[in-house]
């Protein structure tokens, strides 16, 4: 075997905010036997719009603690100083316009806690400049109860639901978002601007659609989401479930059953996720679920599983990014490319990944290579076992010309390559570390290709 014909693999260009007329730059899948060549892993040029994207603000919110409308934090545990969610703020009977009218108000006051009436439906009919509700230009919690929702009629203008201003500063308590709809800026159900911030808990945003991006969520400002669900939203261009160029934070909350061109799931230069799940999303094109575009990334916890894409299944780390994946289960994602982690390389766009103590099983690559992990950056995998994968070419790891791999105290077993590497393919560098408890067996049809210190 021609060992220099698989030095590149699939190229993820790193897309930006979408603009009327974006330029359009190719998406280069060059794989065994194709190298320099713009395809898709079916062979067919497509071409993708892709910008340059805005770092993310520095915010001083301690990690970890919920964000609230009035400046102050609650605990892990979601409790305030009203003591267990309870009504403490200005009572609004089950009517829209009372809803409109109250916000109206807060916003003119400086702000207000507004209690929603429980078993009710806040029906919207109306475009408030893009939104059903008056955008949020003050510190204004909404609390709802059970049964609580906020939701666009079917048959009135295209909007979405909220809108975050600067200096607006929006907390969700359990409430359901759903129904928005909108073709301008994004944010198909909710949108948070440069300055702005939302914190959702114990909230479901649901069943919203963008032409643009964030089809949940779309994100430039600081949004913290806790023990809520993001599930069965779409955006034609970026990030199904959520959208982010700002600061992201998901606690204990699930990114579920989303899709979009690109990121499924979600898509953001850096985000902090804790427990949870990313899972059942889906990328037309590019990422299925988790795709972190430049910037400094941690997934403690957290179960990736059952994402489907035409390039990678379930995560990709691009743009320089650095993402650390500790306790996660990488599981069940399919792509024609990458089932499970890609791992971006190459001059100023290489990036790096750390994962540890988790498992990634039972990906699969339909057409092409890596089913569990695809290395063109640094990659290093700690107590972690990777089994099950499956792939044309490397189904536990393919590691190419430019990628640097280490493994310490970590299993690449039983993974399958239909041609060949079942463990592990490699181009470039891989220290295997067998003294710290490295093991690759019992792989198809072989253990190794080209990887010192591991037998066939």
């Amino acid at each position: 075997m021609n060992q220099q014909e698989h030095t590149h693999g699939p190229e993820l260009d790193d897309p930006g905010e979408s603009r009327p007329r974006p330029r359009r730059r190719w998406w280069a899948i060059g794989v065994a036997g194709m190298t320099g060549l713009a395809l898709t892993a079916a062979g067919t040029p497509v071409a993708v719009p892709a910008t340059d994207r805005p770092s993310k603000p520095a915010t001083d919110r301690p990690s970890g603690w919920e964000l609230r409308a009035d400046g102050r934090a609650a605990g892990q545990d979601g409790k305030n100083d009203r003591g267990e969610g309870k009504p403490g703020g200005t009572p609004v009977p089950c009517d829209p316009d009372r809803l409109i009218a109250e916000i109206t108000q807060a916003n003119a006051r400086g702000g207000a806690v507004l209690d929603l009436a429980r078993d009710c439906t806040y029906l919207l009919t109306a475009d408030l400049d893009g939104s059903g509700l008056p955008a949020i230009t003050t510190p204004i919690t909404l609390n709802g109860g059970k049964n609580t929702t906020i939701e666009r009629v079917a048959a009135a203008d295209q909007f979405r639901i909220l809108t975050v201003t600067a200096g607006g500063d929006l907390t969700l308590n359990h409430l359901t978002i759903t129904g928005g709809h909108t073709d301008d800026a994004g944010g198909g159900g909710i949108l948070v601007n440069a300055g702005g911030t939302l914190a959702a808990n114990d909230s479901t945003v649901t069943r919203n659609l963008t032409v643009g991006n964030g089809g949940g969520i779309r994100n430039a400002g600081i949004t913290a989401v806790t023990r809520s669900h993001v599930s069965r939203n779409t955006a034609n261009l970026f990030g199904g479930g959520i959208e982010s160029t700002g600061r992201l934070e998901l606690v204990k909350s699930q990114v579920d059953d989303n899709s979009a061109l690109f990121a499924g799931g979600v898509l953001a230069p850096g985000v902090t996720i804790r427990a949870g799940s990313i899972s059942g999303n889906h990328g037309t094109s590019a990422v299925g679920g988790l795709f972190v575009q430049g910037g400094v990334s941690t997934v403690v916890g957290t179960r990736i599983a059952g994402n489907t894409a035409s390039i990678v299944g379930g995560a990709a780390v691009t743009g320089s990014g650095a993402l650390t994946l500790q306790h996660v289960t990488l599981a069940e994602n399919t792509a024609d490319v990458v089932g499970g982690l890609f791992v971006q390389g190459g001059g100023v766009s290489g990036s790096t990944a750390v994962v540890a103590d988790s498992v990634i099983e039972k990906n699969v690559s339909t057409a092409n290579i890596a089913g569990g992990v695809f290395n063109a950056g640094q990659t290093v995998a700690r107590r972690t076992k990777i089994t099950d994968n499956h792939a044309l070419l490397g189904g536990g790891i393919f590691n190419t010309g430019i990628g640097t791999l280490t493994l310490d105290a970590t299993k690449v077993v039983k993974n399958i390559a239909v041609t060949d590497g079942g463990g592990i393919f490699n181009d470039g560098t891989v220290e295997l570390n067998t003294a710290t408890g490295t093991i690759v067996v019992k792989n198809r049809p072989n253990n190794c290709v080209n990887v010192p210190g591991c037998s066939g």
